[in-house]
């Protein structure tokens, strides 16, 4: 192994790294709570709290600050919705929010196969992420449409492109599931970053 091998997998696999990286992540998406609260923009403001509150369940459930998801996990959720806090391009895209709602999907996967007794095939973890994603749009098509009705927002602008959103968030929890299956399964292992007593879980 070769030393910058072995330094990238240091990064990659230190139980303390991970930690602490996954916890600055939880900081930056509270930070983007308040921006978005103050901004008015309060579906945003719940979303980013939503994803912060669900990377937090492990360290709160187990009482371990550094029993974190993967910091991975946590970066591919945070940046659409800092894009969205940035206003940048990546905004104008509907496929933005459903990289979120694919991230939120691979938290739960990657909180399932690690923080229980739940252990997933191949195929049937790829397919568990695709059809969560999908289910979470459909939440999140609810939320919208209440939204529209009760804050007077514009969000569902037609069927037919609320059919493509649809479209989208099946597309990228595809993505999602084949990341989880060949990185944090394969490639990178999630248990190399738990503490030692939640090796044997």
């Amino acid at each position: 192994m070769t030393r910058r091998t072995a330094g990238l997998g240091a990064i990659v696999e230190d139980e303390r790294v991970n930690a602490g990286l996954a916890w600055t992540l939880v900081v930056f998406l509270f930070v983007v709570v308040a921006e978005n609260v103050l901004d008015g923009d309060v579906l945003w403001a719940g979303f980013a709290a939503f994803v912060a509150v669900l990377a937090l369940v492990p360290a709160a459930a187990y009482r371990d600050g550094s029993a974190m998801l993967p910091w991975e996990v946590l970066v591919l959720a945070a940046l659409p919705i800092l894009a969205k806090s940035l206003g940048t391009w990546m905004y104008g895209l509907r496929l933005t929010t459903y990289m979120s709602v694919a991230a939120l999907a691979l938290i739960v996967a990657v909180e399932l196969h690690t923080f229980t007794a739940v252990r997933m095939t191949h195929w049937f973890a790829i397919l568990f992420v695709v059809v969560t994603t999908t289910a979470t749009a459909g939440v999140w098509a609810v939320v919208q449409w209440l939204s529209d009705g009760v804050l007077g927002t514009e969000f569902i602008q037609s069927e037919s492109r609320l059919m493509w959103d649809f479209v989208y968030a099946t597309f990228t929890g595809m993505v999602a599931g084949v990341i989880f299956e060949l990185y944090f399964r394969r490639v990178a292992p999630i248990e190399a970053r738990l503490p030692d007593a939640l090796h044997d879980l």
